[in-house]
């Protein structure tokens, strides 16, 4: 194979099916990832930790006979994901020193699968934003167009696989997380149903149930088999997803039959939507009628300021308990130069919210899930735009220098009460939800959906479709996925930026 050119012609079952057959050996993945990372990174600064010594000792060594054994891969730098000996700072200049003495349980299985883990990939700080341009490291580009944002807050991840670097990485989506970078980057992104994949044994639910971990990939298969891979709860798990009737790789060449599909271009959260995820969604639409299936335009009615004001009180009580929790690891109090002046401003915000605020946004929360549950009884999938406008412009959705001047100053005087009296919540939920109005609502639920690169503009920037299963369904989705993959291809479509890779 001489260099290994034809490294990126084959997704994650491809390549560990070479070396299979002994046809190429799992140090040679590694080095030809290695060399792409180091030809790539400089533009796309995807991977912010390396671990090179670790990927090429693990293989040399004796691997787990699993199904993408010896497949090169890499890690979200996520709070929850802990690999033993490796740094895990969340984009947060708090947790710079922090590196966890044991491995978590998704990390286990990801091993046991026969992965090779080469490094640590680039999020948001606190994986809060839906764009990845942390102060502490900077921004990850998207592959597509560097001056554009590779989503978040799995943005590291997707632009890494967008560009070749390896055919899956790691991603968690607790509001669009996966989703929403596969988008951007024209991949593959599929959030489990709630329960399905491990978060022990520091976590037992983060954010109320609303986070779950998975992957991004190239190729549907990839997303499937890694699922039967990783699967299934661990000791103590809160939540327990239905347990498949058959693996999930199956589902993908499965006959899927005449669905019924609702869709909307409604958004949910947000006001506006761009005429080119419009555009889009009627192509969408228009190959799931040529593909056999009933399209009805119908939505779940959802009140979405209250959703978002909800998921906010959520989301701010969730971050203060998680500076808390580090604060005993390591010892020392955060102060507001430990972090970004938007991340402190949450943190005040949360210092303000009563046990009965957060129940009370739980219960809303949880309202607008059993309204959305009944919607899909007569349904079994909703189609909308996985966002709300084409990959952003960096610093899109940054505050201003005025903002942040006045972000500063107020966290310096720990303003958190004024900033609750002056409604600071609904001012951060206003805005938060303008470029993803579509994906939280399903981690509210806790069901199934999926970013499908589906459409590419005049611009040639990707465009991905959403479309949500019922929970416990990721077979349906799996099926209908296939489908759409052999009707509209995608996995060859590649980034110019990779054109002279290998």
């Amino acid at each position: 194979m001489g260099g290994f050119d034809e490294y990126d012609r084959y997704d994650g079952l491809g390549l560990a099916e070479l070396v299979r057959k002994k046809e190429v050996k799992p140090i040679e993945l590694v080095e030809e990832a290695i060399r792409r990372i180091e030809m790539l990174n400089p533009k796309l600064n995807a991977v912010i930790e390396k671990m090179y010594d670790h990927a090429r000792q693990t293989a040399e060594g004796d691997l787990p006979d699993g199904p993408f054994k010896g497949v090169p891969f890499l890690l979200k730098d996520s709070l929850s994901t802990f690999f033993a000996g490796a740094p895990t700072r969340a984009g947060s200049r708090f947790l710079h020193n922090f590196v966890p003495d044991h491995d978590c349980e998704l990390v286990r299985r990801f091993k046991a699968a026969g992965l090779i883990t080469l490094g640590k990939t680039n999020v948001p700080e606190f994986t809060l934003l839906p764009v990845t341009e942390p102060e502490l490291f900077g921004p990850t580009r998207n592959p597509w167009d560097l001056g554009r944002t590779s989503g978040g807050s799995s943005g590291g991840a997707a632009a890494a696989v967008a560009a070749r670097i390896v055919p899956i990485a790691h991603g968690n989506d607790g509001g669009g997380s996966i989703r929403i970078p596969a988008s951007c980057c024209g991949i593959f992104g599929l959030k489990p149903t709630r329960g399905r994949n491990p978060m022990g044994p520091d976590y037992g639910e983060i954010w109320h149930g609303l986070v779950c971990d998975h992957v991004l990939t190239r190729s549907v298969r990839d997303s499937a088999a890694m699922l039967d891979a990783i699967s299934g709860p661990d000791a103590g798990a809160p939540y327990y997803a239905p347990p498949p009737s058959r693996p999930f790789l199956d589902e993908v060449n499965t006959d899927l039959g005449r669905l019924r599909i609702a869709f909307t271009p409604k958004p949910f959260l947000g006001d506006v939507v761009h005429e080119d995820c419009l555009k889009g969604l009627e192509a969408t639409v228009q190959l799931c009628k040529e593909l056999g299936h009933e399209m009805v335009e119908a939505a779940p009615e959802v009140d979405g300021k209250a959703f978002a004001r909800a998921f906010v009180t959520m989301l701010t009580g969730e971050l203060r308990a998680d500076i808390e929790e580090f604060e005993t690891l390591l010892g020392r109090k955060a102060r507001p130069g430990d972090f970004e002046a938007g991340t402190w401003v949450l943190v005040l915000l949360g210092r303000e919210i009563t046990a009965a605020d957060l129940s009370k946004a739980i219960r809303v929360l949880q309202r607008s899930a059993r309204q959305i549950g009944r919607f899909f009884e007569e349904y079994d999938v909703l189609l909308t735009p996985t966002l709300a406008s084409p990959p952003l412009t960096h610093g899109a959705l940054q505050p201003t220098s005025v903002e942040r001047f006045m972000m500063k100053a107020l966290g310096k005087i720990k303003a958190g009460s004024l900033l609750s009296a002056l409604g600071g919540v609904d001012t951060i939920a206003e805005k938060a939800f303008e470029f993803i109005p579509y994906t939280p609502l399903f981690n509210a639920t806790g069901q199934p959906a999926m970013s499908v690169p589906l459409y590419w503009n005049e611009e040639g920037l990707p465009i991905g479709m959403h479309f949500v299963g019922r929970y416990g369904n990721e077979a349906t989705l799996f099926r209908l996925a296939g489908q759409l993959e052999r009707a509209k291809p995608w996995f060859d479509r590649k980034p110019s930026l990779c054109e002279k890779v290998g």
